[in-house]
Formats: C-alpha cells, sequence, structure tokens
C-alpha cells in the first residue's frame, strides 16, 4: 500500500476509533440493496417530457406511493397526491385554490405533510441516515429529521411534534416545505441516472436538458452522434459546426444558436439572402405550435441552402487528406455534371432537382468563396468563446464517454462495428487495425484529444470527431454513409437509404450479444448491452427487447419527430435490486395537461428480468469502491494503529 496514500487515509479520519468506525460503516452499506438505476436515451432536445419522467422516476414514484397508500387512499387521491410530488409549486397553488377556511387547508397540510413523510421513510429504506440527510431540503434539514424519526406511541413528544407542524403553518413555511420534500422524494426514487445519448439536434431545448444533468445528484451520458456534433464543434472542427447549424435549419431551431449561446448569425444571413431564394427541401420542418411568418420561413429555407452547400465544401478536403477514411465515394460536388444538372453515384447516374449551386465553381467546387471562408471562421470563434457553451461541453466531455461498463452492463449509443458473420470489424487507423473495444477506445482517445486541443482545426484528431458522425467505422453513427447531399437533390429515394452496420440485425442474435459482453470483459451470463440510437418501431411490432433479453434497445422516439413512425413517444429503463422493468411512455403534451388531468404519461411496465435475490451494493461499481477503500483502511489500521 503506499505510503502516502496511507498518510492521506491518516490525515482524514485521525485515529483509530474513527477508522474502525469507518470500516464497520462501509462493511454494512456494502450489504445494502442496490439503488435505482435510470436509463433513458436519445432526448434530441425535448425538455418538457425529460423533465416529467425525471420528476416520476418513470412511474417509480406511482409505483411507491401505491405499494404505501394503496388501502388509505383511492384512485383520485394517488394521482393527486402523485401530481403534487412532481410539480409540487404548480400542484399547491391549484389545490389551496379549493380551500375556503384556514381550518381545513391546515387539515390538508397536517396530513399532506404526514402522507410525505412517510412516503420518504419507504422511499429511502435502502440508503443510510448520512445519505437521506444530503436528500433532504437544506432549510428544513433539523425539522424534517426529527418528524421523520419521530416514535409513535411516546406521548411525551406528542406536543412538540404537535407544535412543529403548527409553527410551520402559521409562520407560512408549509408550502416551502411540501416543496422541498417533494423534491427529496424525485431523488431518493432514482439512485443513478444514465443518459444512453444524443442530447442535442432536432428538439427546442437541449440548453435546458443540460441546466438540468449539470444540478442532478448522480449521473453519466454515452456521448451520441448528435453529441459528440457539438463536442467536434467546439473543438475545432468547422463542417462539424455547419452541420449543426444545418440541422438546427432544418427543424426551426436556430434560436438554440443565437439565442441560447449567443452566435450571431446576421454575417451568415447576408450570404443567404444573396445568393439563395426559395427552395422547398430546405423548408424547415414545422411541428404543432410552430408560429413562423412567410417572411422568417423563407429566412430560414435560404439560411439551410447556404450552411449546407458550406458543409458539402468543408468535407471534400478532410476526405482527400485522411485516406484510412475510406471516404473518397461522399466526393460529391465533384461527381456533379453542372452544365447537365446531374451526379453520378456507384449506383448510377440521377438527375439533380432544386438545386442550389450558385456559390460553387465547377472547376473547384470545393472552394469556399471568401464571403463563405470568413462565415465560418467567425462563427467558429463565437463557438469557442460562448460561455455557456463551454460550460455544457466541459460536463459532457466530464461526465461523457463513447461506452460504459456499470454493474456489469454495457451501454452504448450506437453500436460495435460487426462484420456480416458477427467478427470485429477491423479499421485501419494511422497504419495500426483496430476493432471491437480497442477501436472504441482509439475513438474516444481522439474526441478527448481534439477537445483538449480546440486550436487545432485541422489536425488528425478533429477530422476524426467529424468521422464518428457520419463513417462507415463509426461506433455512433453505424451506416455505410450519410445520404444528406442525396436527400436534398436527387428524387429516387433509393439514393436516400443508408445501408446499416450488420450490427443491427445482428443484435437480435444471443450468440452476438454475449460475444460483445465478453469483448467488453463483462459476464455474459449475468450482463446485458443497452442500446439507443435508433427508434424502435412498436407500431411495427418491433421489440425492444432482443436476443433473449441480452440486448435492451430504449431508443422509443422521445423526439417528436419519429413518434408518427415509432408510435410511442419513447422507452426508458428502470433496473432496481430485483431486476429490470422497460417502460414505454406515451406522448407527453404539456405540464399543464398532466395537472389538470393527473394522469402519468408512461404506459406499460415490461419484466426484462427478475433477480432471484436482491442485488446488493457489494455487487455494484460503488461496491467495487468502497470495498478499494475497506482494504486501504484496513491497511492503515495494520501499519499505523497497530504495530
Amino acid at each position: 500500500m503506499d505510503a502516502k496514500y496511507l498518510d492521506l487515509l491518516a490525515q482524514k479520519y485521525g485515529s483509530e476509533e474513527k477508522v474502525a468506525n469507518e470500516i464497520i460503516n462501509l462493511e454494512a452499506i456494502l450489504d445494502l440493496p442496490k439503488g435505482t438505476e435510470h436509463f433513458v436515451s436519445d432526448l434530441h432536445g425535448e425538455y418538457h417530457a425529460f423533465q416529467h419522467v425525471l420528476r416520476n422516476g418513470s412511474g417509480n414514484v406511482k409505483m411507491k406511493i401505491q405499494d404505501l397508500f394503496q388501502e388509505e387512499l383511492d384512485e383520485h387521491k394517488i394521482n393527486e397526491f402523485a401530481t403534487l410530488i412532481y410539480y409540487p409549486e404548480e400542484k399547491l397553488k391549484l389545490v389551496k385554490s379549493h380551500f375556503s377556511q384556514r381550518e381545513d387547508l391546515y387539515a390538508w397540510y397536517e396530513d399532506t405533510i404526514s402522507r410525505m413523510l412517510k412516503l420518504i421513510t419507504h422511499a429511502s429504506s435502502k440508503y443510510t441516515r448520512s445519505k437521506l440527510r444530503k436528500a433532504l431540503p437544506e432549510q428544513f434539514a433539523y425539522i424534517t429529521e426529527e418528524l421523520l424519526y419521530k416514535k409513535e406511541g411516546y406521548e411525551d413528544k406528542t406536543a412538540y411534534y404537535t407544535k412543529i407542524l403548527e409553527r410551520l403553518m402559521s409562520l407560512g413555511q408549509a408550502d416551502k416545505l411540501i416543496i422541498g420534500l417533494a423534491y427529496t422524494t424525485q431523488r431518493l426514487v432514482v439512485d443513478h441516472l444514465h443518459v444512453v445519448g444524443d442530447i442535442f439536434d432536432r428538439g427546442p431545448d437541449p440548453d435546458k436538458i443540460m441546466d438540468t444533468l449539470i444540478d442532478y445528484h448522480s449521473v453519466d451520458i454515452q456521448w451520441g452522434n448528435h453529441d459528440v456534433l457539438w463536442v467536434g464543434a467546439y473543438a475545432g472542427s468547422k463542417v462539424c459546426l455547419a452541420n449543426i447549424i444545418r440541422i438546427c435549419a432544418r427543424y426551426n431551431n436556430l434560436d438554440i444558436i443565437e439565442d441560447v449561446y449567443g452566435i450571431n448569425l446576421r454575417p451568415l444571413l447576408n450570404i443567404a439572402e444573396k445568393y439563395y431564394s426559395e427552395n422547398p427541401p430546405f423548408r424547415p420542418k414545422r411541428m404543432a405550435g410552430d408560429s413562423l411568418t412567410e417572411q422568417e420561413e423563407l429566412q430560414i429555407t435560404k439560411i439551410h441552402q447556404a450552411i449546407s452547400i458550406i458543409q458539402f465544401k468543408l468535407e471534400s478536403p478532410i476526405i482527400k487528406r485522411r485516406e484510412c477514411l475510406n471516404m473518397e465515394s461522399r466526393l460529391l460536388l465533384e461527381k456533379v455534371d453542372y452544365d447537365k444538372q446531374e451526379v453520378t453515384l456507384q449506383a448510377g447516374t440521377y438527375a439533380l432537382k432544386d438545386t442550389c449551386f450558385a456559390t460553387i465553381d465547377p472547376e473547384d467546387p470545393a472552394a469556399l468563396l471568401e464571403e463563405e471562408q470568413q462565415v465560418i471562421d467567425k462563427l467558429l470563434f463565437s463557438f469557442q468563446h460562448s460561455e455557456k457553451l463551454i460550460r455544457h461541453m466541459d460536463f459532457l466531455m466530464k461526465k461523457g464517454s463513447l461506452y460504459r461498463r456499470y454493474n456489469g452492463n454495457l451501454l452504448i449509443h450506437g453500436c460495435i462495428p460487426l462484420e456480416e458473420d458477427g467478427t470485429m470489424k477491423a479499421m485501419d487507423i494511422e497504419g495500426t487495425s483496430y476493432a471491437g473495444r480497442e477501436l472504441l477506445d482509439v475513438f474516444e482517445h481522439y474526441v478527448r484529444y481534439a477537445y483538449a486541443h480546440p486550436e487545432e482545426t485541422d489536425d488528425f484528431a478533429t477530422d476524426m470527431v467529424w468521422y464518428l458522425w457520419t463513417g462507415e467505422n463509426s461506433s455512433l453513427f453505424g451506416k455505410r454513409e450519410m445520404t444528406t447531399f442525396e436527400r436534398y437533390f436527387i428524387q429516387e429515394k433509393e439514393t436516400h437509404k443508408e445501408r446499416k452496420n450488420p450490427y443491427y440485425h445482428l443484435r437480435e442474435d444471443v450468440g452476438v450479444c454475449r460475444q460483445l459482453l465478453e469483448d467488453f470483459g463483462l459476464d455474459p451470463d449475468q450482463g446485458r448491452i443497452i442500446n439507443g440510437h435508433t427508434p424502435v418501431k412498436e407500431i411495427d411490432g418491433e421489440d425492444p427487447i432482443k436476443a433473449e433479453g441480452k440486448m435492451i434497445v430504449i431508443d422509443g422516439g422521445f423526439s417528436k419527430a419519429y413518434q408518427s413512425t415509432t408510435g410511442i413517444a419513447g422507452y426508458t429503463l428502470l433496473y432496481n435490486s430485483y431486476g429490470m422493468q422497460l417502460v414505454a411512455h406515451q406522448h407527453f403534451d404539456s405540464q399543464e395537461d398532466v395537472l389538470m388531468q393527473e394522469a402519468d404519461v408512461h404506459s406499460v411496465k415490461r419484466l426484462v428480468n427478475e433477480e432471484l435475490e436482491r442485488k446488493k451494493v457489494r455487487e455494484t461499481n460503488t461496491g467495487r469502491k468502497l470495498q478499494q477503500e475497506i482494504e486501504g483502511l484496513h491497511n492503515l489500521l495494520q501499519y499505523r494503529y497497530m504495530k
């Protein structure tokens, strides 16, 4: 045992008794039931739906209320109480408006606070008192602890507890206590949150999701392809930045760029107004509630074209200077006959429609106009100097990774590239061949290097981050090629199809999933792969639980853009000491609808597995860390205090 480490432990605990006390405490924690893990994926800026799922713990809050009060409360009262836990500030206003007599309101306060304390006791049953204390509302921690640990049947303190409640109400503090207890309950029902990729793009509020995650008590993130696109832009990739702006224009979300992150789009609009006009394929997608004027829609349509052409131009030099990426087939600007307005692809020659090539020189199609170069340079500078964006990207890097091994399971957003026969697909990178876990580790190395060196804009690492967005062997993209150009300009839909990596049909095979788990150092008998990225089309009968439960796909369509094809509004997964449950969610309309209708939006819970014995903390990642701490403390006792 390292002497410096023992010195640090000795400074922290200070005496033999304190060391022994900590060993006893940690060893006792190992035998507690494991906490509940909550898995979400592909949030795509849908903040309000995500918030609701977070607040109700994918139905976990309601389940605990039913367990505790099903004999005492009818269904209406249970729903009313659950809604109070989800949205305490708003629900309190509605409830209080129904009371005309102060005595009736005080009686409601007393009953409600009593039930909330019982619920917290129930929800915290597998936590230490210390952990519960940290979750209590700070301003009421002392009072709450007194009320939580009161003993029924002890008459000596009855007046004491009654006086606490009376004074809380008479001093106008009851609302604040109820709000604090509601958020404590939300925190207790989920011990740890996993976000299995794609926080950004398509939806309107990824920034609000990031702010929520930054404040969340325990979270990790597996980067999605859209998340890495934003990381790449900060890391200096102009083509990643162009993709971000193009997607925001496509989904009418440019205010994220301009209003939320403070990046001036006026120079881009000036180019757009100068060179582009109305063009139907570039009109922004409209969602329910959108209120665009014709002028605003036309401006976005022009911006969409301007940034798309800049993106296509920026792709070419990367493809040419990085032969190992094997993307020569995507040099499409060079494959266009600008006189005939047609393009030659591997499958044949196709006529082009709705083109917008005003800034393209047929002799050098990838060359940026000087004004285009100036615009993308200014945008990159603004992107790399946005204080709020830097804070969000720093958190994404701190809490994120390409994959995570957690409590015996493999969490990954996209795929592990495979050959058709199920073997790991290899990629040659700078003279070395990588496959499987090694390939993903190399990808992550380049992401982290590029992020740490944002001043290097055309280096290999930054180009590799872009490759993760669009490359054939990318574990995040997982398709042969990205057909953005074809979807804009070619009518024949067979050219739009993006052929998936064999992983996406081989993941139905138990043997393949076991092989993947072994490659990542996990037990194939106990482990599972938790996947996002590809929306499960439940409406067509697709099953999110694959390979006899070894593979669970939880992208069910949080993004409104997918819900018409999936038939639901997302999956989430719960994993507690009893096993796993997959939750399918109905469409989330609004917080107001939940408050007025008092109805959750989760629908069906499906049991993935049931543990024969409750899983304990000692069997988790946290347990392994605690065991290392215990070993260090035993060494401290042996070498410092028992000589």
